[in-house]
């Protein structure tokens, strides 16, 4: 008894693991196999797609090799990396952008154009800044990247080369009588115990706020003096080491304390009374700032002010990149005009003995 034909050899559709359309498979007028997506989700409208196409296989037809949409490439990418991104819900946000330009484009033939368009419709539809821009090119570069490497798919990368020039980066930073000031301000705020130790730790520690935030006791050692931070803790994606020095040890043994009277099976270094992670501290903070007469200040500028603390006591800026975890030198570089005694001494070293 002969076997039963497959349903995609009577219909020519069929589905494939890494997407959500059914897809086509058909022989063109030259006698090539099409196969392609048809960006339909429903069985029944997909073999309907398929039909149109067979009566007009010359202005349709193409190579051999399979071809995907945007919508395939996004949906592989983000199953694919989810657990492994910072920042998720931003991610999403950016798909969303770029999905409003590209939503059913065939990958394989996005131009340089295509990529053009979108940043001029952004900077002037959506008045955007460059920043931003760069920021969703980066989603869809690393998405391209991703199905290239690791997917075999052979989508060419016209972000590459494209990116907007962004300002240079904000540096704003706090002396150190203004940083005991704003200490002493939010350590008024009876309702979050919490703030005084946490932008202490942020000042002798250069770690980010989502760092210190996510921060539990287990990665905290106290007697070597160091907090363990893995790759899915960083903003870099690489496990790195932060010394704690006396400062900091204050602030966590703070913490500590808190802990064993109100919540002592917390995991979280950051929490509140019941042992609830703290997930934002916006207000708190900012009221401290306003209290402390600062101004325009955020609260990544602590990590701003450490750095600049760091340059201006003569570290090293490669001891700086790898204190607060910079993936390059070039990011530390931003600081080095704050140690202008540091270029003196190496100019001087030119003076001859006629000039002294």
């Amino acid at each position: 008894m002969p076997k039963k034909r497959k349903s995609r050899d009577q219909d020519g559709v069929y589905r494939r693991p890494d997407s959500p359309y059914w897809w086509a498979s058909f022989i063109g007028e030259s006698g090539a196999r099409v196969r392609r997506s048809t960006g339909k989700t429903d069985r029944r409208e997909a073999i309907s797609v398929l039909a149109a196409w067979r009566l007009d296989t010359t202005s349709h037809e193409e190579s051999d090799t399979a071809q995907h949409t945007f919508d395939e490439l996004m949906v592989a990418y983000l199953l694919a990396t989810e657990g492994r991104r910072r920042n998720e819900d931003v991610v999403r946000l950016h798909v969303w952008r770029l999905k409003q330009s590209f939503s059913e484009k065939v990958m394989e033939t996005l131009s340089a154009s295509d990529v053009t368009s979108y940043i001029q419709t952004r900077k002037t539809d959506g008045g955007v800044s460059n920043a931003t821009v760069n920021r969703e090119l980066e989603v869809l570069s690393a998405a391209i990247n991703f199905a290239g490497r690791e997917l075999d798919w052979a989508i060419p990368n016209p972000v590459v080369g494209r990116m907007l020039k962004e300002p240079e980066g904000r540096l704003r930073w706090l002396t150190r009588p203004e940083a005991v000031t704003l200490i002493r301000a939010a350590e008024t705020r009876t309702k979050a115990p919490h703030l005084a130790p946490l932008i202490q730790m942020a000042l002798h520690t250069g770690m980010r706020r989502g760092e210190l935030l996510g921060l539990e006791w287990e990665r905290v050692d106290l007697h070597s003096a160091i907090i363990y931070l893995e790759s899915q803790h960083t903003k870099a994606g690489k496990r790195r080491t932060v010394p704690i020095n006396a400062v900091a040890r204050n602030a966590i043994l703070n913490r500590a304390r808190f802990r064993a009277e109100y919540c002592p099976d917390a995991p979280w270094v950051f929490c509140d009374a019941k042992g609830t992670r703290i997930a934002s501290v916006q207000r708190s903070f900012g009221t401290a700032c306003e209290r402390a007469g600062i101004m325009d200040f955020r609260f990544h500028d602590l990590r701003h002010t450490c750095a600049a603390w760091l340059v201006q006591a003569g570290v090293p800026l490669t001891e700086v990149r790898d204190v607060l975890g910079h993936s390059t030198i070039k990011m530390t570089e931003r600081y080095a005009h704050l140690a202008p005694e540091n270029v003196r001494a190496a100019l001087a070293l030119l003076e001859g003995p006629e000039s002294r």
